[in-house]
């Protein structure tokens, strides 16, 4: 029997309900990927990385994600079920490589969305200030950074409440149901590319062009610090600005028509996100000079201040909000349906594909990552987080584009509804640009993620090799075979 006929058949007991169509599916992956990566992690790449360059940035993680595009809608459309880069894996690679791409998307979706509530905290404190209400620095960031105080005077952050807060409130929305859950980022995704497309327009005739002046500033001698390596070191960087759009195959199994709908959902919103990407990027760097935006992870709040609109300023940070938001929702959505397809073949206990008895929904799933995201964003810092991202993503992207290449060689028959064009050309090429700019990641980086799938590892072989459904299967049928 093969592996993905396993996993079929164990995704066909579940209880998810299809439901959403390409339009639903282009919202979840705009919502999904528009989020901190443009408007908090634009200013840190450019002001530590590549400078204005950093629209070259977005244009090499693009193409990067291009090539991984392409290859999650062929994946997708051939096998309609819900678990993304882990299901892939799972078909075309084994159980051990699915578990490590398994584990490894937790990098990508919950320390995604820790990363995201991070920002989407200093940009609710920010409205807030406006307005006159002023919460305590301290209460905005993790025991790893220093705050100013109100008194001048210089302390350790105790933990981020307003992060913690929303991937509590975002978590027991996802809960409710995907329905509502849909129709919730179709409206905030509508207020999202407002907002960009106000900010792209009034903020135009603002721009100082001196700002570009050097457009790729000189290396300062270390690699990654401006000049070509700083380009790369920020493309590293920002690329988990583009997870959103593979999070939309995490919903395969939600998907009305998913030979179809997959690839329209995640070229289309891939497309949409890299105009916004390069066009936004350009403008924010014309208003705020590079060096202005070290260490800001609310830079749009900055660059807004550039411009006499008081009311631009108001509408800009309440929709960087209600982006984040949507990114949020997106991002836990996907991680909660990748523990399902894991729980589905038995690489993790049984609850976590335990589905609502009335919403459907794989309730203890979200819970579980509503306390351990939750954890993450009131108590590490967003650079740490988004490089912990980004590695995560491209080793996923890898993987994906690896999966194409195994199942042509092994499954050349097998029905295909979308095909990625060129042969090999395409998923190659996938495979060496998000191994070029893994490179590029600094060291410690590499270590975490070692780390983090070591003790994956440790689990899988203390548990979930014994317990898959896969591997039971096999010694069942070893064991006949004997007798």
């Amino acid at each position: 029997m093969r592996r993905q006929d396993v996993s079929v058949q164990a995704a066909s007991a579940g209880g998810l309900k299809r439901v959403l169509g390409p339009v639903n599916l282009i919202a979840l992956g705009v919502g999904g990927t528009i989020g901190a990566g443009l408007f908090s992690l634009t200013g840190i790449a450019a002001s530590t990385n590549a400078g204005p360059a950093v629209v070259l940035s977005y244009l090499l993680a693009a193409i990067a994600c291009s090539f991984a595009g392409l290859c999650y809608s062929e994946l997708a459309s051939m096998i309609p079920i819900a678990g993304s880069a882990y299901t892939y894996a799972y078909a075309a690679l084994g159980e051990l490589v699915a578990w490590i791409i398994g584990w490894d998307l937790v990098l990508e979706y919950a320390v995604g969305a820790a990363a995201v509530s991070v920002s989407w905290s200093r940009y609710v404190a920010s409205l807030l200030a406006g307005w006159g209400i002023m919460i305590s620095p301290r209460l905005t960031a993790s025991p790893f950074e220093t705050v100013v105080l109100s008194d001048g005077t210089q302390a350790h952050g105790l933990i981020n409440l307003p992060a913690a807060f929303i991937i509590v409130a975002i978590s027991l929305l996802l809960i409710r149901g995907i329905s509502e859950s849909a129709r919730v980022n179709g409206v905030i995704v509508v207020i999202k590319l407002l907002i960009i497309a106000a900010v792209i327009g009034f903020g135009l005739p603002y721009i100082k062009v001196a700002n570009y002046s050097p457009f790729i500033p000189p290396n300062t001698g270390e690699f990654g610090h401006f000049g070509l390596s700083g380009i790369m070191r920020a493309a590293g960087t920002i690329f988990f600005a583009y997870a959103g759009f593979d999070a939309i195959s995490t919903t395969a199994q939600e998907t009305r028509n998913p030979g179809r709908d997959m690839p329209i959902g995640i070229l289309g919103s891939l497309l949409i996100c890299t105009l916004a990407y390069v066009l936004f990027s350009f403008v924010l760097t014309g208003l705020v000079n590079y060096k202005d935006m070290l260490n800001d992870a609310a830079p749009v709040a900055t660059a807004i201040d550039q411009t006499p609109f008081g009311w631009l300023k108001v509408a800009v940070k309440a929709g960087v909000i209600c982006g984040f938001t949507s990114v949020l929702l997106v991002l836990l959505l996907g991680q909660s349906r990748v523990f399902y397809a894991m729980s589905r073949d038995g690489l993790l206990p049984r609850m976590f594909s335990v589905t609502h008895s009335v919403r459907r929904t794989p309730v203890y799933s979200h819970l579980f990552f509503m306390l351990l995201t939750g954890s993450f964003a009131a108590f590490l810092p967003i650079d740490q987080l988004a490089h912990m991202t980004s590695i995560g993503t491209l080793l996923a992207f890898a993987i994906v584009c690896l999966g194409v290449i195994m199942l042509r060689i092994h499954e050349p028959d097998r029905k295909r509804v979308f095909r990625v064009p060129g042969g090999y050309v395409i998923p190659i090429l996938g495979i060496l640009s998000c191994l070029a700019v893994m490179a590029s990641l600094d060291g410690l980086t590499w270590i975490r993620l070692v780390i983090w799938l070591a003790v994956g590892m440790v689990i899988y072989f203390c548990y979930g090799r014994n317990n898959s459904v896969l591997g039971q299967r096999e010694r069942v049928e070893a064991q006949a075979s004997r007798t």
